[in-house]
């Protein structure tokens, strides 16, 4: 079974017509915490991404909280590392619960889905403060809209479209809007 179809099958893929956070519009959207519900199907999907991950040498699986934990979590348990995540404290994230990375650790950063890469390039700050290495960024999803700076490993690649709520075929077409109830998966 294919990544899509794992992705479709968990409703962590969806579409219609969705509002997205940044107020644009999509026909897709994605919201990896459905597929995350399923242990097994969440396995299967990032052992594609560990698969992309065998000659990339790393101490560490760090996530930013939310989306980042369990992909995190589940890379490390694969590949045998450490697992942590960060935190949303004031604008940017924090390294708590006893966390630490020393310095010169190479670390992998988690995500669910990359769009903007703003919680990646967070998380890449703390790695830095710590003098860290970031070697990466590993996801379910890479939609990423731009060079982040740092190769992404991710299950699927996706050219999502979005629309300016003026400009929007779908609203055209009547198609009914979404609001998705979880924030995540769109900008």
């Amino acid at each position: 079974m294919s990544i899509l179809n794992i992705l479709s099958e968990t409703k962590a893929l969806l579409e219609g017509h969705f509002l997205l956070t940044s107020g644009k519009h999509s026909d897709r959207f994605i919201m990896c915490s459905k597929l995350m519900m399923f242990p097994d199907k969440a396995e299967i999907v990032l052992r594609e991404v560990v698969k992309k991950l065998k000659d990339v040498e790393f101490d560490i699986v760090l996530g930013p909280a939310m989306g980042g934990v369990l992909v995190a979590y589940e890379i490390a348990r694969q590949m045998g590392k450490i697992a942590m995540f960060v935190e949303k404290e004031n604008d940017g994230f924090v390294l708590k619960r006893g966390f630490e990375i020393k310095k010169g650790q190479k670390v992998l950063i988690a995500e669910d889905v990359v769009t903007t890469g703003k919680s990646s390039l967070a998380t890449a700050e703390v790695v830095k403060s710590f003098q860290g290495e970031v070697v990466g960024i590993a996801c379910i999803v890479d939609r990423s809209i731009k060079d982040l700076g740092y190769p992404i490993y991710s299950g699927v690649k996706l050219n999502i479209e979005v629309f300016d709520k003026e400009n929007c075929p779908l609203c055209k077409n009547k198609i009914p809007l979404i609001k998705p109830k979880q924030a995540g998966g769109g900008v």
